[in-house]
Parts: C-alpha cells; structure tokens; sequence
C-alpha cells in the first residue's frame, strides 16, 4: 500500500520550540533473518528496560515504551510497566507483532506479517486483544500505537480511531516496504500531521532526514536509489546523499547529530527517535553484538542527547505533544 502526501500538517504553536521523543519497539528476541514463527522466542531483554529507563531519567526524558503481545506476557515486564507507568516517567503504547499476538487465525508468512495486509476483523480482533491484555495487566488504556514493521494498512487509521486511539506512530519516513508486502513511505516526510479534518487521529512518523549535496532533491533520488542499488550504493558512499534515521542502530553518532543540525534547518520541530528493545542486551539484534556494543550503544546516546542539550531541543511528553497538537 503507498501511503500518499499528506496534506493536513501541524503547525505548532509559538511556544512550541524544538522537541524530541525516544520510542521503543518493546518485544520479544527472534531471528531477523529467520522465518516468523509463533513460537521460540525469549524475553531476556526485559531487565535492560529498568537500565535504559533509569538512563533516560537523568536527562528528563519520559519515553515511549510500544509493547507487543509477548512482553505483556512477560511478568517482569509487566511489573516494570506498571511501574513507570505509575510514576508517570514512561507512556506505554501498542506495539502489533501479529504473529505472536491472538488470535491466530492467519498462515505465518512475511505477507501477513504486517498487520495492515490481514483481514480487517482479524486485524482488530489483534489490535483489541493486545490492548486489553495492556490495560488489564498494567492498569493503564493505551492510545498510541506503532505497527510492528510499520505495517499499516487500508484498514488501519479506521480502527485505530474506533478504538479511542489519539496518536500513530507507524509511518517510516522515506522507506519502502512494498518488495515484501508492506506499505510504501516514500511519499511522506517526517513532519507530523493530521489524519482528518475533525483533527482526532495524529500521526507522529518516525524521523528520517536526507544529508548531503543532493538532499532538497531527496525525495525525487530517493525513488531512484529504491529501484537502483548501484546509484544508492554510488550516492550514499559519495556522501551526496544520504538517508539517516534518527536511530542508534546502524548509525553513528556523527551522523545523527550531522541529521538532527539539518532537521533544525529545516525547520522540523519535532524529532522521534526509535529503537527496538533487543538491543538492550548484547547478542539479540545485529546492533548489538557485545558487550562492547552495549556500551557504544549508551555512548551514542550520551553524545545525542548533550547535542539536543547544545541545540536546545527539549523532550517533550506524549500529553504535552497532544495539547500543543490541538492548537495547531
């Protein structure tokens, strides 16, 4: 599915300044390079999660902990949960892996491994199922939601409204799904907007950003790039053109703050960074291979989050973000 242009975005108001989330895509560990399956998977990332939360408090932040079905499963995650959830120091969404969230009424496949390709009815028997689960476990009625491998679909924006949800997060900026199935983002940009008029639905995508010579032509070379290898491989090593997500895996700290100086140029005022909880523990994702990795990993995020510091760009909480999205 493409995902067109959109056209209602959010203009926030003056007192708004330069903001930023840290989102975690809060699941199990299993085989990237695997098939998907149901079962076989572990949880042993979860005690990282108290690490990385204590981590991100010393810098005032409140993160976004997206949690699929086999973390909510999970006691110990569960009671971290409801805890920072208590606190008020963390905002917990949905996170859909339909593969391990009931009901399994589908084949296990790539294809229906983004939600948005299933049925509707199935689709949101998942998505009520693991809000429930949530809501019942840690005492708090999820309103965000960020579909496991960004997988949104026809269907999708209809039932995340139906259900009382208030903000998606599901849209990757600048990256194209559609070879396996997915959706396609290479139309959208990494500027928050609307998904209609009554202003209900706010979609929050993920930040990506183009670096280099050729980057206000970015969203015309980023088509040719998708269908060419080599003319990626040539533009992105030439340091022409370079497409950078705000993330710590697979990209260096360089070249994030080298993206976050260029996002403030343009004006962007809003920067969501992501993650996937695996990452936490060393070994679990291609990320994180060592120890020594899992300290490069707190590294990057000492080194990105004293230059937001430098460049005065402030963490901003889910409500906040709401409130100042109703001004807009």
């Amino acid at each position: 599915m493409k995902i067109r242009r959109p056209d209602r975005y959010i203009q926030w108001p003056e007192k708004f300044g330069r903001r930023f989330i840290i989102s975690v895509d809060t699941e199990e560990e299993f085989d990237w390079g695997a098939p998907f399956q149901r079962s076989g998977h572990t949880t042993v990332s979860v005690p990282m999660l108290r690490k990385f939360q204590e981590f991100v408090e010393k810098y005032g932040v409140r993160p976004a902990y997206f949690v699929d079905y086999s973390i909510i499963s999970d006691d110990e995650a569960v009671a971290f949960l409801r805890n920072v959830a208590e606190r008020k120091t963390a905002e917990v969404g949905v996170h859909l892996h339909p593969w391990v969230n009931p009901p399994f009424d589908e084949e296990v496949n790539i294809f229906n491994s983004f939600a948005g390709n299933l049925p509707k009815e199935l689709e949101e028997a998942k998505l009520v199922a693991l809000r429930d689960a949530i809501r019942d476990k840690i005492g708090v009625t999820p309103t965000i939601y960020r579909a496991g491998r960004y997988g949104i679909g026809p269907h999708t924006i209809a039932l995340l409204r139906k259900h009382g949800f208030v903000m998606d997060s599901s849209i990757r900026p600048r990256f194209d799904y559609g070879g396996e199935g997915g959706p396609d983002f290479m139309a959208v940009g990494s500027q928050p907007f609307w998904w209609d008029d009554d202003k209900w639905l706010l979609e929050v995508p993920l930040t990506t950003v183009y670096s280099g010579l050729f980057r206000k032509q970015g969203a015309f070379l980023a088509g040719i790039m998708n269908k060419f290898p080599l003319a990626n491989a040539l533009l992105s090593r030439s340091k022409m053109l370079e497409r950078i997500p705000l993330t710590p895996e697979g990209i260096s700290a360089r070249e994030t703050k080298e993206a976050i100086d260029v996002a403030l140029d343009d004006d962007l005022q809003l920067l969501v960074f992501s993650f996937h909880s695996p990452s936490l523990s060393p070994g679990h994702t291609p990320y994180v291979r060592t120890e020594a990795d899992l300290d490069g990993f707190y590294d990057w995020w000492r080194e990105v989050l004293e230059h937001l510091e430098m460049r005065d760009v402030q963490p901003i909480t889910i409500d906040q973000l709401m409130a100042a999205a109703a001004e807009s």
